[in-house]
């Protein structure tokens, strides 16, 4: 059966969290705990090795009770386990949604048409395995004999950023191949990747569910006629693979038969990274890592369908990003990793989320009326703290932040991890906190500050506080711990997609400029450029003055 299409604002839930945001909207957080002594130990989330503090937000007892009341009545539990079980939730393309199929252990059984596709999953990540140690051991060889050292991922969108993520952020983890990855269409991209390459011993990825994607096979080409200027045609099947359902197309390009690996229309691009399309992954990090990866997710898909909603860490993150959307008017989060592991983790959220959540059209085809999806940004602490904290801290808009920590570092270095994890939790502290103009103006005193600049400075010294946190405390980056991480925020979409009662796992807005691009492409060889408007002609032509 379809998930539930109710508008949310048609809920009893919503209409009360209105009413009750009006009594709320100006409490301080600060007031919330001293009327509380249990507040912090209240709301936390504690579940294996991950601690999710929440208790710095604008929210009270009655706030949490409301929202879990929101869940309820859009049936949030039957729409999980419709996604779990097969259901065809992604209703405007006719497909189930099924990432977590991926990750799903050995005896468990997902239905399809009729048949468990489970077999078939592990099939493929045998076939991973297999591929995967051959490459790494060295048993595996270019066309001169010579062992791989190189790997070149080509792809785009989710074919790129999620693999790209994963390595980045698992740079602890890696073996001896160095990898790279070409994604956009920019030609000096592409060839900046091929300066570094030896084509003896540089292997292909190419990820393109039906290998017709524009930027990828563009820099596939580029690719293959550099390579073909050092070797034979013959020699593209031992340096080139697929991941990809186009095994015509593939086999055109001159890709072995036995060098490709499969996709499924049941799995969307950005969520994507669990699959085949995780190859670069495995040959990065090793296939017992990649394992470790999707086993982390597994045991998180595993939480968010068992655990009660006030225990539940996906679902709680999504009700409080709720609330400051479309109660607040907070129109962006930002993500805040305090490892530079994670460099590209906000990155890749920004594909995920506002891909996932940024339309207007609701379930039933009706234009919404209310604000769905979230603007996502960020950067790895500290240096976003010496970049836009300022704003968080002292600007006009509500930020509610993530901040996700770790407890140990990989390397050992004491004394960097305790100066990283004490900013970790000051920021926190202090967007609570604030800072009032008597504090301001006891620094002052105690400083011995001249009467006049007190009275110059201290408007300019002031922070109001009261600005919302969650704190994703986990003891050790992993690649299980980081699978858990990932899942935590798909799971996140899909709640809110729920709620605001939105398709999260279609994107036809991707697809307008793309047409248009393939128009605009012949139209730089035509004389006649009527049919845009008078803008886009004097682009056309201003470009076409710089073409060789």
């Amino acid at each position: 059966m379809p998930i539930p299409k109710i508008n949310p604002t048609h809920t009893q839930a919503w209409k009360d969290l209105q009413l009750h945001f009006n009594e709320v909207k100006a409490l301080q957080m600060v007031n919330l705990f001293e009327e509380d002594a249990n507040r912090a130990e209240k709301l936390t989330i504690n579940w294996e090795d991950f601690y999710l503090d929440y208790s710095k937000n604008r929210v009270t007892d009655k706030t949490l009770e409301l929202l879990q009341n929101l869940a309820q009545e859009v049936h949030l539990k039957e729409a999980i386990e419709a996604q779990f079980k097969g259901e065809v939730i992604n209703e405007t393309e006719g497909r189930e949604v099924l990432h977590t199929a991926l990750r799903a252990p050995k005896k468990a059984q997902v239905i399809v048409n009729g048949e468990d596709v489970i077999p078939e999953i592990y099939e493929v990540k045998s076939k991973i395995e297999e591929f995967t140690n051959a490459v790494v051991s060295g048993e595996q060889k270019g066309y001169t004999n010579k062992a791989f050292t190189d790997v070149v991922n080509i792809g785009i969108g989710g074919s790129d950023l999620g693999p790209a993520m994963v390595v980045e952020s698992l740079q602890y983890y890696k073996n001896h191949l160095n990898t790279h990855f070409v994604s956009n269409v920019d030609g000096d991209h592409v060839n900046e990747v091929i300066k570094q390459l030896n084509p003896e011993t540089t292997l292909f990825v190419i990820v393109s569910k039906t290998f017709t994607t524009q930027e990828t096979l563009s820099n596939a080409n580029t690719i293959r006629t550099w390579f073909l200027e050092h070797a034979s045609q013959e020699d593209v099947a031992k340096h080139f693979v697929a991941v990809s359902t186009n095994i015509e197309k593939v086999q055109e390009f001159g890709i072995d038969a036995n060098n490709i690996f499969p996709m499924w229309n049941w799995v969307g691009g950005r969520f994507s990274l669990w699959s085949a399309v995780g190859l670069t992954i495995s040959l990065a990090v090793g296939y017992k890592n990649f394992d470790s990866l999707l086993n982390g997710a597994h045991k998180m898909d595993t939480h968010f369908r068992t655990a009660n909603f006030k225990e539940n860490i996906p679902v709680t993150l999504a009700l409080l990003s709720i609330w400051y959307n479309n109660f607040f008017g907070a129109e962006s989060e930002a993500v805040i990793a305090y490892s530079q592991y994670l460099n590209q983790f906000a990155t890749y959220l920004q594909q995920g989320i506002m891909e996932s959540n940024g339309k207007s059209i609701d379930r039933n085809g009706n234009r919404v009326n209310y604000q769905t999806g979230t603007l996502i940004w960020g950067e790895p602490g500290t240096n976003s703290q010496h970049a836009f904290f300022q704003l968080i801290h002292q600007g006009t808009k509500l930020i509610p932040a993530d901040f996700i920590g770790f407890a140990e570092s990989l390397h050992g270095n004491q004394d960097h991890q305790d100066k990283l994890m004490s900013n970790y939790i000051a920021q926190t502290e202090a967007l609570y906190k604030g800072k009032t103009e008597e504090e301001v103006l006891a620094e002052f005193k105690a400083n011995q500050t001249s009467a006049e600049t007190t009275a110059q400075l201290t408007p300019f010294k002031v922070f109001e506080g009261n600005k919302p946190t969650n704190s994703i405390f986990i003891n050790k980056l992993t690649p299980e711990s980081l699978g858990k991480l990932i899942a935590m925020y798909e799971h996140k979409i899909y709640v809110q997609g729920v709620i605001w009662n939105i398709f999260s796992y279609d994107q036809f807005g991707v697809e307008l400029g793309k047409q248009l691009a393939n128009t605009i492409l012949k139209d730089f060889d035509a004389q006649d450029l009527n049919h845009h408007d008078q803008s886009t002609q004097n682009l056309i032509k201003h470009f076409k003055q710089f073409r060789s």
